[in-house]
């Protein structure tokens, strides 16, 4: 198949950023990639970016009449209310998220035929993780959980759009995400990078801030964009939902010690403590090393977004027992054919390095 043409929402995301990297490096694909903010990826010419907020209509249409013809669309736009968990059943935010897909998707598909493979972004909450326990692994073809959830929104839209167009759709069901992007809803790398910075600036330990620990998986940001690609033409993927992860499990408090010797810190005994609320706290600690390392010029605002609230969620901060369990099964997408993984240690290994190379995070030796 020739003259394929991504189009990617949700650019600067942790996972839309990843995307737009992976395809852009791919040969055979025109990249599009779309957001309200300049992508922290150099301009290099091997993918065109359009700036655009998917919350008002008109302006969608407009930037959907001057792109080429679109064959693929991942969808990884989100939108997020400050303090984000206590948004998670609002039923604006639900609203909202399902108008942003149908400003973008309604234009596509009034414009052309051309289209002939959506994926679109879900997670675990799909299962009701947020909310109450799961069963153990969660498996795509339960039915689903009887709770008021966007996801829900966009998939209906979705399939009904499918059906009536022609296109095929894969949905997927991430775990924890981690990737090397700062400023955005849930992405806990540069909340633990920034942590360990403050904490060696300020001479504190670097004690895991969370509640009791349990059981849970992650997926690397740029696992997800090989699987986006690998969905985008793969006929065993069309029409299906798939969990993801990186292929292993981990828990906090075991992996602690290795992440303290990836960020030059040393670890110290467990603290308990809101990130919601400490972090917010260091803004003045972080401009210090802003300006002792010669850091990107970059608030601690702008580092977090509201990805320090994520990390009382995802910490267990306030638990007054162990969660149980967070696993879900990932047999239906390796047995689809997707079968890349990678090692959560050698994950957050890469994307530290990542975040210091970018000048977003101290370097390890250099205090």
């Amino acid at each position: 198949m020739t003259g394929k043409t991504v189009l990617i929402a949700g650019a600067t995301g942790v996972v839309g950023k990843a995307a737009v990297e992976h395809f852009k490096s791919l040969g055979g694909w025109t990249t599009i990639a779309l957001s309200r903010r300049r992508l922290d990826i150099p301009d290099d010419g091997s993918f065109r970016h359009v700036a655009v907020d998917l919350r008002d209509p008109e302006p969608c249409r407009s930037a959907v009449a001057a792109m080429p013809e679109v064959t693929h669309l991942v969808y990884a736009a989100l939108y997020e209310k400050p303090g984000l968990v206590e948004g998670w059943r609002d039923p604006e935010q639900m609203a909202t998220n399902l108008a942003m897909l149908r400003n973008l998707l309604e234009p596509l598909l009034e414009k052309s035929r051309s289209l002939q493979h959506v994926s679109l972004l879900q997670g675990t909450k799909a299962y009701g993780i947020h909310i109450h326990r799961i069963a153990v692994p969660a498996r795509e073809r339960w039915p689903r959980d009887p709770h008021e959830n966007f996801y829900w929104l966009q998939e209906d839209f979705l399939r009904d759009a499918a059906a009536s167009h022609g296109f095929g759709t894969t949905i997927f069901r991430p775990q924890v995400v981690f990737g090397d992007v700062v400023g955005v809803a849930m992405n806990l790398t540069p909340v633990i990078g920034a942590y360990a910075a403050i904490c060696r600036e300020e001479g504190l330990p670097f004690s895991y801030p969370g509640g009791p620990a349990y059981v849970l998986e992650a997926v690397d940001a740029r696992l997800i964009a090989k699987a986006l690609a690998w969905a985008a033409v793969a006929p065993t993927a069309r029409n299906e939902t798939f969990n993801i992860t990186n292929g292993d499990v981990f828990v906090w408090q075991n992996v602690w010690p290795a992440i303290a010797g990836m960020l030059g810190v040393e670890p110290g005994p467990d603290k308990p403590m809101s990130m919601g609320e400490f972090m917010p706290a260091q803004a003045a600690a972080w401009d210090r090393i802003v300006k002792k390392h010669g850091l990107r010029p970059l608030s601690l605002r702008d580092v977090l977004g509201e990805s320090h609230h994520y990390a009382d969620f995802t910490f267990a901060y306030g638990a007054q027992r162990r969660p149980p369990p967070a696993l879900v099964s990932t047999i239906k997408i390796r047995q689809a054919g997707f079968a890349d993984c990678i090692d959560t240690e050698d994950m957050f290994r890469d994307l530290f390095r990542s975040l210091e190379a970018k000048r977003i995070l101290p370097p390890v030796r250099g205090s």
